[in-house]
């Protein structure tokens, strides 16, 4: 399927048209804000993300070297790419951020499509002179798993995207965030998320970002006990299934709570045991 077919698909899914007749005026309506998107072997998923951004006057991948097509769609989107190897997810998006032209930025990840009520939105934001806020929260709608995650922690999920050019990311590898966040504000529109594309995916990722996450908090100097090990995992199950209302979800919030879980212990049991890497 074509990228433009495939995000007008995602959009229609969820209840969002399309009017093919009208997307060439509403392209030729640029608005001045630069979109950055940081990419590792993303091909799949990409062009979706591009093809709900045509509008934005400029866009950034800021790619830390991918090797299964990635740059070459970036590039036929008509998106200037960067490399940026070895670097984290925020030293990806600092480095677009930098390379930017406009004073005002939106954040994405190759798995998310702005709908057009955000778009509208980021219009009238990016259109006004003016603005007490240095950065706009979004509403993010989860999907997994053959639903929308309505409910637990899924279903609550706000994320500042959307912020001044003079703001920089931390390098933490993993929950990386803006620095000295000030007067923050909400924005209409949703964000289309889509982060895992199974459930083996999304057991791997979250191992991986565990070991990541553990390395966050040894480097702080926090160290744990084996009774983090078991009660920590314990409490997210029961946090996001039962206090935040995953059960609400059926059967993918339970198993998107017991995975959420399984990352505790993943993240607090590799901080329990010494750093070392396999000799060969």
């Amino acid at each position: 399927m074509a990228p433009v077919d495939s995000a007008c698909q995602g959009l229609s899914d969820v209840g969002v048209s399309i009017d093919s007749a009208d997307a060439p005026h509403r392209m030729n309506e640029r608005i001045p804000i630069t979109v950055v998107i940081a990419t590792l072997n993303e091909a799949s998923r990409l062009g979706a993300a591009l093809e709900a951004v045509r509008w934005a006057d400029e866009v950034i991948v800021a790619d830390a070297g991918s090797t299964d097509g990635t740059t070459e769609i970036a590039s036929s989107a008509g998106a200037q790419v960067l490399t940026v190897a070895g670097r984290t997810i925020g030293a990806q998006r600092n480095a677009a951020i930098a390379a930017a032209r406009n004073p005002w930025i939106l954040a994405l990840d190759a798995d998310e499509i702005v709908t057009p009520e955000l778009k509208d939105s980021l219009a009238r934001q990016a259109s006004e002179p003016r603005r007490s806020a240095a950065a706009f929260r979004i509403r993010s709608r989860n999907w997994h798993l053959g639903t929308e995650l309505r409910h637990g922690p899924w279903g609550r999920d706000w994320k500042v995207r959307v912020f001044s050019s003079d703001q920089r990311y931390t390098g933490d590898r993993v929950h990386e965030r803006l620095q000295n966040l000030e007067n923050v504000e909400s924005l209409d529109g949703d964000l289309l998320h889509y982060p895992y594309r199974d459930l083996p995916h999304h057991v791997m990722k979250v191992a991986k970002y565990s070991r990541w996450a553990a390395d966050d908090l040894r480097e702080r100097g926090q160290r744990t006990t084996p009774l983090d090990v078991l009660v920590r995992p314990f409490w997210r199950f029961v946090r996001d299934y039962v206090v935040f209302g995953g059960w609400r979800d059926g059967r993918a919030g339970f198993v998107v709570a017991v995975v959420s879980a399984f990352s505790v212990f993943c993240k607090y049991a590799t901080l329990l045991l010494p750093s070392e890497k396999a000799p060969f």
